[in-house]
């Protein structure tokens, strides 16, 4: 019954299988790049807009190499909720203050995080075979690398919790 479920879930999304290099769905082959994020809050000027320019000139050389930014992390209001109601109910001093320092640990992470952004490219693939990949992949990488972005192929691991987060489900990708 699980299996079926999930299968389920599955089809609706499009998500097929894990292949060789990234997500294959129903109508695309995806891979992704992690990007080191750089804070320009601390840069010059003029090393921001060389940045600029940089991912225009990638984007022009590369142009269905696509951009993907996300939240960093999940959302904790569902445990905040649970210790909130623990708190309203119980009766136990020590306990309470346990809880109440749980729920403000939780707030705190959640707003520590909430400004957390991961940023990723993709390069879909339609009908390509693995060698024309694998060719493509190459390519692109050299061209990220050398237009100055710290980048690198998101592992499976990597895939599925990226998936988790942006489909707001568990942070381990379950």
């Amino acid at each position: 019954m699980k299996k079926r479920k999930n299968n389920n879930v599955q089809k609706l999304i499009g998500f097929e299988k894990f292949t060789k290099y990234g997500v294959k769905t129903d109508r695309s082959e995806f891979v992704f790049f992690h990007v080191e994020p750089t804070n320009i809050s601390v840069l010059s000027p003029e090393t921001v807009e060389s940045k600029i320019y940089h991912l225009t000139a990638l984007l022009s050389l590369e142009p269905d190499l696509e951009i993907i930014a996300l939240d960093s992390c999940e959302c904790f209001d569902t445990n905040k909720v649970y210790v909130k109601k623990r708190l309203q109910t119980e009766q136990n001093e020590a306990v309470r203050k346990l809880l109440q320092a749980d729920y403000d640990f939780l707030d705190e992470i959640q707003v520590e995080m909430s400004s957390a952004r991961q940023f990723m490219f993709a390069v879909r693939f339609r009908r390509e075979k693995d060698e024309q990949i694998f060719s493509t992949l190459n390519r692109v990488d050299k061209a990220i690398s050398e237009h100055g972005f710290a980048a690198r192929r998101m592992t499976k691991p990597e895939i599925k919790r990226m998936l988790a987060l942006y489909f707001g489900t568990s942070i381990s990708g379950d």
